[in-house]
């Protein structure tokens, strides 16, 4: 039964990667690279295994210091993608809870991320070759530490399971994931430099770890290589009952899973008055909009492509203060950010679902759809580039140079939301769905989500690009005249491309409309 059960998970991913050629073609491009930065690890292992045991040790402790933590931090912010051994969905079947509990850490120690820690784990007792008895400890307490990460994790996420189920918390924590995801050089950098001004301070970190749960399997082998048997002995006793640990509380919180499964604690609330359709035209433009200002405002998957905007500026605003481009950078940025939420719009159907039957019972017109969502997002996107440029414009001391890059950005966003508003009703794809981890893979989505991104951005570019050359004379010459004739030709290029893309994606709609709602049903 165990055997069975470790190969339904096996074949369900092979089952999902055989849905689609593309996510075939990426699974190999992530295998590749995933085998890449293994052969990079180990190459590591073996400048270590030359290195001074004064250096070798707390490495080792800090790396599978950090492991341990990332194997309890990870399901907290990756909940929500698929879990196919799910003890509630397995609940109903004549499985005894031990089967269950050794199948469901099985599954763990042969998942893709199990099977990745496993190896470089063993792989790290390349170490220890010129010590051979600490080699032989260094596999034994490899075993354990994975063990330690898998039962850990599953510990950890059952007795978070009260908080990490509900929706609000997987919608929060996959927003607020994206922070460091995308401010993941500034950080990098920040860690660093921290590292480097402590530096004298880390052997004493990792001295400290090693004495607690965290680090205490992976310091055995170096104690061993020490000739510290004392301390390996004391380690190992630390290591063998964390595992022990582990593996109760792990087991405890399936009993509990399945003996008093999750209920929904949703519960009825009361609502007056009609809220943003009391704000907007009384019109079905106008309905679209609040409908549409409602998701943007209550939909983290709507949230997140928001989020990237201020984060793009203060990205590129931290390599200009580095030297990396000077000011340049952060114009850049406030550019690529223009561009970003100009095509927001791109997948906004999708986003619908079958929910986009309502548009079309309503006998909502195309222009009405259109305009409607078109207006949702330059009624809060538009101000905000303004007020971006302003920013900047603060930053880099040269108020002067506003109203030619605000023309930029007014031809860019106004221009892109025509441009998307046609992609749109031309591509459907696969989107996650709504409470959705934002790692979790549609399959399909790989292809017609680029095409319908690559052709809002180039369409946008052509449309801008009358405002560039402004940009680049003023940049050349410095005069405020063409500054402001180039925030008038912005305003009035994007707002008849805003217009055109408004009737051209109207009349696509009419003609599309029951095509696009069979494609999502799917």
């Amino acid at each position: 039964m165990v055997a069975v059960l470790v190969s339904l998970r096996f074949r369900s991913l092979w089952n999902s990667l055989r849905r689609s050629p593309w996510q075939m073609v990426g699974a190999a491009f992530g295998a590749f690279y995933g085998l890449g930065m293994l052969g990079l690890l180990f190459v590591g292992f073996v400048l270590l295994s030359i290195a001074p045991l004064e250096f070798a040790r707390p490495t080792v402790v800090g790396a599978g210091s950090v492991l341990l933590l990332g194997w309890l931090i990870g399901p907290l912010v990756t909940v929500g993608t698929d879990q196919t051994l799910d003890p509630i969905k397995l609940s109903p079947f004549p499985i005894s809870r031990d089967t269950l509990f050794i199948a469901l850490t099985a599954s763990g120690v042969l998942g893709i991320p199990g099977i990745v820690t496993t190896v470089a784990a063993l792989g790290s007792a390349i170490i220890w070759w010129r010590h051979p008895l600490a080699l032989i400890v260094s596999i034994v307490c490899a075993a354990i530490a994975v063990l330690t990460c898998i039962t850990a994790s599953r510990a950890f996420t059952t007795a978070s399971a009260g908080v990490s189920s509900g929706r609000r918390f997987r919608e929060l924590s996959g927003v607020l994931l994206f922070i460091p995801l995308i401010l993941l050089g500034p950080i990098i950098i920040a860690v660093t430099e921290g590292a480097r001004s402590i530096a004298d301070l880390l052997p004493a970190i990792a001295s400290v770890l090693s004495w607690t749960p965290l680090g205490a399997a992976w310091a055995v082998p170096g104690d061993v290589a020490a000739g510290e048997w004392g301390a390996a002995a004391a380690r190992f006793a630390m290591a063998l009952a964390t595992l022990a640990v582990c593996l109760v509380l792990w087991r405890r919180g399936l009993d509990r899973m399945l003996s008093s499964p999750l209920r929904s604690s949703a519960s009825a609330q009361s609502h007056t008055g009609l809220g943003l359709f009391n704000v907007v035209p009384d019109s079905r433009m106008g309905a679209v909009m609040a409908r549409s200002l409602t998701y943007w405002m209550r939909d983290p998957r709507y949230a997140r492509q928001m989020l990237v905007v201020p984060l793009i500026v203060a990205l590129m605003l931290f390599y200009g203060m580095l030297g990396a481009g000077g000011m340049g950078m952060v114009t850049f940025g406030v550019i690529f950010a223009a561009f970003m939420i100009s095509t927001s719009l791109y997948a906004d159907i999708a986003f619908d679902g079958t929910a986009f039957a309502l548009h079309m019972a309503s006998g909502v017109r195309g222009v009405a759809d259109r305009t409607g969502r078109a207006f949702a997002v330059a009624s809060f996107g538009v101000p905000l580039m303004v007020v971006i440029t302003v920013v900047v414009a603060a930053v880099r001391g040269d108020f002067a140079g506003v109203p030619s890059l605000l023309g930029v950005v007014l031809n860019i966003t106004l221009a892109g939301f025509g441009a998307a508003s046609i992609t749109s009703v031309l591509l459907v794809f696969p989107v996650p769905k709504p409470g959705d981890s934002p790692f979790k893979s549609q399959p399909g989505a790989g292809l017609p989500s680029t095409v319908a991104m690559l052709g809002t951005f180039g369409a946008t570019a052509v449309l801008s690009i009358p405002t560039f050359a402004l940009g680049i004379s003023y940049i050349v010459t410095g005069s405020s005249l063409i500054g402001w004739i180039g925030l008038a030709v912005g305003v009035i290029v994007g707002c008849a491309a805003f217009a055109g893309g408004m009737a051209i994606g109207g009349r696509i709609y009419n003609a599309r409309a029951p095509e696009l709602l069979a494609t999502l049903r799917k």
